[in-house]
């Protein structure tokens, strides 16, 4: 089991709060520490104030610094935020920074106040998973192509020609995920194109469920699907003790009671439920923290490795 730490900074980390997360979850073994790809915090109503935010791939590039050995990436930076050549290139860079550790999660995007706010078009959701769909074969070619030669692309959205796909990332691909509830048509870009599924919070039951869409989209891709990762996210607040659980639950504003694809409880309790996720076929966990400064809760969730 593969267990990895999840944050998101939008809503109010900064990069030494990041800093200080990832440097203990590696020195705790945890298998990798990513983060999402927003500049807005995801609940924000009217007349709040704006916490602070950041570029998900400059924080990664400064962590690949910071860090030695854990896996970074993003889970999930939005195909509408970049262009695929210019994503290549810093995913490539930060590839290279890290030693060749660095994973991309890539979806469509979904957050409009987000792209009105920092004026990034957003186009209807056909459109969206169309220029997904461009963006993962330009990356796939990217990465693919030798050194010394180029490659050239015409899309309906997307025109490269005779790139030469510089620079060069350390990883011959850095991985891809492709994420979701487990709909058709992003079971079958995570088959052609990815090298992990990753199942966005999901509810009991529901991974036996996909992982079955996703074993029949690979075999009509003529995939293996044993070639793909199949790995969830979910909410985590986890105590040694109830008392020690009541309260961190209590400081994040979490309901004990919450059934939205989290993992809630003390340690053995955490535990038996990733082991049944398990038996389901989940293999890698994304163990997303509600509160990025209770560093202690890491070491709660440690006790899970």
């Amino acid at each position: 089991m593969d267990l990895r730490i999840l944050i998101e900074p939008q809503e109010g980390a900064g990069f030494d709060d990041q800093r200080a997360a990832a440097v203990l979850a590696e020195e705790l073994g945890f298998g990798g520490f990513f983060r999402t790809d927003h500049f807005l915090p995801l609940g924000l109503g009217g007349g709040e104030a704006m916490p602070e935010t950041s570029d998900a791939w400059v924080s990664l590039a400064a962590l690949a610094r910071e860090t030695s050995r854990i896996r970074l990436g993003t889970l999930v930076t939005a195909a509408t935020f970049r262009l695929p050549g210019p994503l290549a290139v810093q995913v490539s860079q930060v590839d290279s920074l890290s030693g060749g550790r660095i994973e991309l999660g890539l979806g469509a995007g979904w957050f409009e106040r987000e792209h009105r706010a920092y004026g990034i078009p957003f186009p209807d959701v056909v459109t969206r998973f169309d220029r997904l769909e461009e963006q993962l074969e330009i990356l796939s070619r990217f990465w693919r192509t030798p050194v010394g030669e180029t490659f050239s692309f015409e899309g309906a959205h997307y025109r490269l020609e005779d790139c030469p796909a510089l620079p060069r990332a350390v990883q011959t691909p850095p991985p891809i995920i492709v994420g979701g509830k487990g709909k058709p048509r992003g079971l079958r870009l995570a088959a052609r194109w990815a090298a992990e599924f990753n199942l966005e919070f999901p509810r009991p039951g529901t991974p036996e469920t996909v992982r079955g869409r996703l074993r029949e989209t690979c075999a009509a891709e003529g995939r293996d699907l044993d070639t793909l990762v199949f790995s969830a996210a979910h909410l985590a607040c986890v105590g040694r003790t109830r008392a020690e659980l009541s309260d961190r639950a209590g400081r994040a504003g979490l309901d004990l009671g919450l059934d939205l694809g989290a993992i809630i409880g003390t340690v053995d309790e955490a535990r038996s439920a990733l082991a049944r996720l398990g038996e389901q076929g989940i293999t890698r966990f994304y163990l997303q923290l509600p509160d990025l400064r209770d560093l202690d809760h890491l070491r709660s969730l440690a006790e899970l490795l």
